[in-house]
């Protein structure tokens, strides 16, 4: 006998929003599955507002408004029974994220609510990470997202410790990360992998999902350091436009690809870690499974 849930995760983030539609199939005796039903990403860049000038813009409160709108009806058409809406580092720093909350709750009747970097880590690293961690090896998590990146050291098979720092892709961007907070993020790798022999890199977030596509490697198979420092050079080497024409990329991904490959980069380096495995997890993935087992 095979039952179907249908669960939806909407994560607002620092460089777009997305809806994540989910089929929880359950069968007796056998784990829950998690089947993609429909994802819709919509390119609303609420870092650019929040970073700059510490509040979310008129203009994009309307977007985002009707994209909750959209993302509502969507939810209705598609059956949804539960859903839940998080909103990540823009919507932490904006000092009118409170109205925006309030008005998208009476406009587009969706509930949001506004996570800090540690429960984002944690909901992540609550995804299927558990197939992917060999006991007996050392792991560390990187999601890079727009305004910020969780850091998560696995080893054997357990969260050792986590951290959020606020350097994200459109922060990068806007020249709002300093060498302090690079600093800051090489002496924590390089503090918490120190008594490990072997680490190896697990990377989440849409940047480096792209630069797998890219790569035509089969999903088990990791990116080697040396792969990802050629690709940074190579995207390093064309303009905007050139990123958009040749390689096919969004105008909201070809310009913070650079800045995301950065940081996965001096993870690697800083943690000794020669290959990088490339799930396909984020957190509305996390939000999915964490609401399915009770987490959340």
């Amino acid at each position: 006998m095979i039952k179907i849930k249908k669960y939806a995760a909407i994560d607002i983030g620092s460089n777009a929003m997305r809806l994540l539609i989910s089929n929880v199939v359950e069968q007796e005796g056998k784990e829950p599955q998690f089947n993609k039903s429909s994802l819709v990403r919509v390119p609303i860049r609420l870092g650019q507002d929040a970073f700059t000038v510490g509040e979310i813009s008129e203009e994009n409160t309307d977007r985002m408004v009707d994209a909750m709108k959209a993302f509502n009806l969507l939810m209705k058409v598609h059956k949804v029974e539960k859903y839940k809406a998080f909103a990540t580092s823009a919507m932490r720093e904006a000092y009118n994220a409170k109205e925006v909350v309030e008005l998208i709750k009476k406009k587009a009747d969706i509930k949001i609510e506004i996570i800090d970097g540690k429960k984002e880590a944690a909901i992540i690293a609550s995804t299927d990470l558990h197939h992917l961690l060999k006991t007996d090896l050392t792991y560390l998590f990187v999601d890079v997202g727009g305004g910020s990146t969780e850091f998560t050291l696995f080893s054997n098979g357990k969260m050792v410790n986590s951290r959020s720092f606020k350097a994200g892709t459109v922060r990068l961007l806007n020249n709002m990360v300093h060498d302090v907070v690079w600093d800051e993020i090489e002496k924590w790798i390089k503090t918490n992998t120190k008594d490990y022999e072997e680490v190896t890199l697990i990377g989440s977030g849409g940047n480096i999902n792209k630069l797998f596509k890219m790569s035509g490697k089969q999903q088990e198979k990791p990116l080697s350091y040396i792969y990802v420092n050629s690709q940074y050079a190579f995207l390093n080497s064309l303009t905007y436009e050139q990123r958009i024409t040749e390689l096919g990329l969004n105008s909201d991904r070809a310009d913070v690809i650079i800045h995301a490959t950065r940081i996965y980069l001096n993870a690697m380096k800083w943690s000794g870690a020669r290959q990088i495995y490339v799930p396909k997890i984020g957190l509305s993935d996390g939000i999915v499974k964490a609401m399915y087992y009770g987490k959340i």
